[in-house]
C-alpha cells in the first residue's frame, strides 16, 4: 500500500529536510517515528527538501508499506512519537502511480516578513524582519516582472545544482496584514534559494533602495551578483503542493506566523 502524508513543521531546529549523518534533519525525525510506529523501516519521498530554517504547512510526503492501520492511526499513532515540532496532519491511500516529488504540479511557498521598527521575539525565527518601511504597492509592481517562464540564474544559489535554471512562476503576489507582509509564490518547480533570493530583490524596492524596473533587469541579466542578499529562512514556508484532483488529497490551509 502507498500513502501519503501531509506534514505541518518548524524548521528552525533542524538542519533541513534530508536525511543527514547527525540525525538532525525532518525526515530523521519522521522516519524514525515511523519506524517505532510500524515496526519497520520505512523510508519516506518528500514534495520538496526543504533547507535549514525553513518551515512546512504542507510538506507531502509519500511512502510504501504492508502494514495495514486504519488510516487516521498514522497521524495520531506517528505523531505519538514525533518531536513537538513536527506533526502528520493527515493521511490518504494513493496509488502507485502517486509520486510527492515527481507528481507534483506546482509548488507554493509563502515568505512571511515583519514590518517592524521594532523587532518582536514572538516571530523571530519564524519570519524575516525589515525596521525600515515597506511600500508593499512598489513590491507588487515589481513582483510582476517575474511572473512567467524565464531564466531564473539571476536568483539561484552558486550552488543550485538544478540543470536548467528556466522555471515557470505562475504566481508572485505580496499582501500586508497589519505588521506582516506575506509573499506568495507559485513555480513549477523552485532553484536554490529562489525565493529567499526574490525576497531579497522585493525588499530593496519596497525600502526605496531601487525602482521596480530594476527587477526586471536584474532577471535580463541572469547574474546572480547583481542582486540582493539572500534573506533569511526564518521566513520561509513551503504552504502547498498541488497534484491531479484525482489523488484527492487534502487542499491547503492559510495560516501566518501569528496565527500559527
Amino acid at each position: 500500500m502507498r500513502l501519503a502524508l501531509g506534514l505541518e513543521y518548524d524548521g528552525a531546529a533542524f538542519a533541513g529536510w534530508q536525511t543527514q549523518a547527525d540525525g538532525n534533519t525532518v525526515q530523521d525525525a519522521l522516519e524514525h517515528a515511523l519506524q517505532s510506529f510500524a515496526g519497520a523501516r520505512l523510508p519516506t519521498i518528500c514534495a520538496g527538501r526543504t533547507d535549514a530554517g525553513v518551515h512546512a504547512t504542507y510538506q507531502v510526503v509519500h511512502l510504501d508499506t504492508e502494514v495495514d492501520r486504519p488510516l487516521h492511526s498514522w497521524v495520531r499513532g506517528v505523531n505519538s512519537f514525533l518531536p513537538r515540532s513536527v506533526a502528520v496532519r493527515w493521511a490518504c491511500a494513493v496509488p502507485a502511480a502517486f509520486h510527492a516529488r515527481y507528481g507534483a504540479l506546482a509548488r507554493r511557498y509563502d515568505y512571511w516578513l515583519l514590518n517592524d521598527a521594532v523587532r518582536r521575539p514572538l516571530v523571530e525565527q519564524r519570519a524575516g524582519w525589515v525596521f525600515r518601511p515597506l511600500d508593499e504597492s512598489r513590491m507588487r509592481s515589481a513582483a510582476a516582472h517575474l511572473v512567467g517562464s524565464h531564466d531564473f540564474s539571476a536568483f539561484r544559489a552558486a550552488e543550485c545544482q538544478a540543470a536548467s535554471p528556466v522555471r515557470t512562476v505562475q504566481r508572485l503576489d505580496v499582501q500586508r496584514r497589519g505588521a506582516l507582509l506575506r509573499v506568495r509564490i507559485e513555480a513549477n518547480a523552485f532553484l536554490h534559494h529562489m525565493v529567499r533570493n526574490i525576497v531579497g530583490a522585493l525588499v530593496e524596492v519596497g525600502v526605496s533602495r531601487q525602482e521596480p524596473a530594476w527587477v526586471a533587469q536584474l532577471l535580463a541579466s541572469r547574474d546572480r551578483r547583481r542582486g540582493a542578499p539572500t534573506f533569511t529562512a526564518a521566513g520561509l514556508y513551503l504552504s502547498g503542493v498541488q497534484y491531479d484532483a484525482s489523488f484527492g488529497l487534502p487542499e491547503p490551509v492559510d495560516t501566518s506566523p501569528q496565527a500559527g
